[in-house]
């Protein structure tokens, strides 16, 4: 049995919707607990509903195809594994045909920042519960951008992962051959610790595939393509905030490369306008030659259009496709990333339901061809525009590269100074992802830092800063006596007897970590730390026979405000 539930944000935000009674949740009774002590323990999430759970109804958003799910979708048993609890299932466009959220018989999703515009879709359930803090992550789907575009319009993370590296057996197909289960979250550092307990190889799917992930970050200086012609379809503000994040990534060390989007644009057409279409109406053949007046308009004539094409049509089809992605595979020569607007506009539901199909082409300008050119992608937030709606950018790169793409959205999303979804709770401190082995990671807290006099030791060893951040609140920090240049210690404590020490954390070649370490004299040395998040780092550690004559300067939170001190004039 499960309930309709909306929360007192949810309720507000409905006032303005032309379908009040619109549901984004279907909240079961009781959770569906997930394992203890698992790494995902005391999170709460949301599946979009045509992914399977046991036990409950699946609808695919179409009242005449609901069937209670026997088992679990192979994602959903992962994320239970690893500790998540399941609160309930969300609305979507029907058969999860559609980018805009207004494609149900159960209500339009309506955005949550403002009520009369489009939450996007067809994963929009699962965006609004994720943007207004009901879950802490939410399962979408994404074969055109679903698991993209609902997330560039609400402010939160969409992850859309290579295709195959988490299983879609358990799912409701739209296209099987190109579907992803895709993940939203606040954060990138959530939405990567969803996906290392969602991925894994499924010999029971078809289109499971063991990927081996890129694990070196991309170069400090690296260049991102951005299409030569971009159209916003009349959303000057869409088009402002699209300037504003072409300079943010080139402060993050980025170069613009134009380049054509002609050859992407025609893969993306072909996904509705040629016979590829055919494999939404297979997706649900049976169903729908048998129901097919109880599936809504227009999905119904999306689905019905499939039935006009031949075997050789599609061979057709898919030889075009092959064509285009060897026309563009010498772009990734020049280009490290590819930077898209997630959505290119804002939509009113009422703009929507007056012309449906342009509206949401325009909605998925840069979405379509993702998947079926075999890419990677991560939709971030980018802005919050002057009239209050929110901006996203959608980073994407060759398939592998989700771990890859992740580091370099998340220090794009920190960038920005935004708060999380439409919560307004302030974002966390960035995390250190799970990179290259090839590479080591190491926190320092004093003459290291940039800008210090012993800096020059971590860039000479290329290594790269990837977050400033701080230690878990055990531990304190002291100013050594007669260390030439000045340098801290810092000793690990009992808890409630320490702080947070402000710190930066590099990552080095592995092949230079030894030579580093040599270089580090006693009473110093490398233990691990832990930092705010839980997670640990090798870093600079002190023995405490050295803290005799030492000065204890806790109280500073860290080396480079103790510095500061001792230089502001006195009075």
């Amino acid at each position: 049995m499960m309930v309709h539930e909306k929360d007192s944000l949810a309720e507000s935000a409905s006032k303005a919707d032309a379908t009040p009674a619109a549901a984004w949740i279907t909240r079961f009774d009781a959770p569906m607990k997930g394992a203890a002590g698992g790494p995902l323990a005391g999170l709460r999430f949301a599946a979009k509903d045509n992914i399977d759970a046991a036990g409950v109804a699946t609808t695919a958003a179409c009242p005449a195809f609901e069937r209670t799910a026997l088992q679990h979708a192979h994602v959903v048993a992962r994320l239970l594994d690893a500790g998540a609890s399941l609160l309930g299932k969300t609305n979507l466009d029907q058969f999860a045909c559609g980018l805009n959220g207004t494609r149900s018989p159960y209500g339009a999703v309506p955005n949550s920042f403002d009520a009369r515009y489009v939450s996007g879709g067809s994963s929009s359930g699962s965006a609004y519960v994720v943007a207004t803090g009901e879950v802490d992550f939410a399962l979408g789907t994404d074969t055109a951008g679903s698991g993209r575009v609902p997330a560039g319009l609400n402010n939160i993370v969409g992850l859309k992962p290579s295709k195959g590296l988490v299983s879609t057996r358990g799912v409701v197909p739209a296209a099987q051959s190109v579907d992803c289960v895709s993940i939203f979250a606040p954060t990138v550092a959530l939405a990567v610790r969803v996906l290392q307990a969602a991925m894994g190889f499924d010999a029971a799917d078809a289109f499971s595939r063991k990927l081996r992930l890129q694990r070196q970050p991309f170069p400090a200086r690296f260049s991102f393509g951005v299409p030569s012609a971009l159209a916003f379809f009349g959303d000057a503000l869409a088009e402002e905030a699209f300037d504003e994040a072409i300079g943010r990534l080139e402060s993050l060390g980025g170069e613009r490369v134009s380049i054509d989007y002609a050859p992407l644009a025609e893969a993306a057409s072909l996904l509705y306008d040629s016979a590829l279409v055919a494999e939404r109406y297979a997706a649900v053949r049976e169903f729908f030659d048998a129901h097919e007046d109880d599936v809504i308009e227009p999905v119904r004539g999306i689905l019905a259009s499939g039935r006009k094409y031949s075997a050789a049509d599609l061979f057709d089809a898919q030889l075009r496709l092959q064509e285009i992605a060897q026309r563009v595979a010498p772009m990734w020569h020049t280009i490290d990333v590819l930077l898209v607007p997630t959505a290119p506009r804002h939509c009113t539901i009422d703009e929507m339901r007056a012309d449906p199909v342009a509206r949401n082409r325009e909605l998925g300008a840069y979405t379509n061809f993702v998947n079926l050119l075999d890419y990677a992608a991560l939709s971030v937030p980018s802005s919050i525009r002057p009239d209050g709606l929110p901006f996203g950018i959608t980073l994407i790169a060759p398939c592998g590269s989700d771990l890859q793409l992740a580091e370099l959205g998340q220090r794009f999303h920190h960038a920005t100074g935004l708060t999380l979804g439409a919560t307004g709770r302030p974002m966390p401190p960035p995390v250190a992802l799970p990179l290259s082995a090839d590479t080591v990671r190491v926190a320092v807290v004093g003459a290291h830092l940039s800008g210090m006099p012993l800096n020059g030791q971590l860039r000479e060893r290329g290594a790269r800063l990837l977050l400033e951040t701080e230690t878990a609140p055990d531990y304190r920090l002291y100013a050594l006596a007669g260390t030439v240049p000045p340098k801290p210690g810092m000793l690990r404590v009992a808890p409630g007897a320490g702080a947070a020490i402000k710190l930066e954390v590099w990552e080095m070649p592995a092949a230079h970590y030894g030579s580093f370490v040599a270089l580090i004299p006693a009473p110093l040395g490398i233990g691990t730390l832990t930092l705010a998040d839980g997670s640990s780092v090798q870093g600079f550690v002190c023995e405490p026979l050295a803290l005799e004559g030492a000065e204890d300067i806790t109280q500073h939170g860290g080396w480079r405000r103790y510095i500061a001190s001792r230089q502001a004039p006195a009075g």
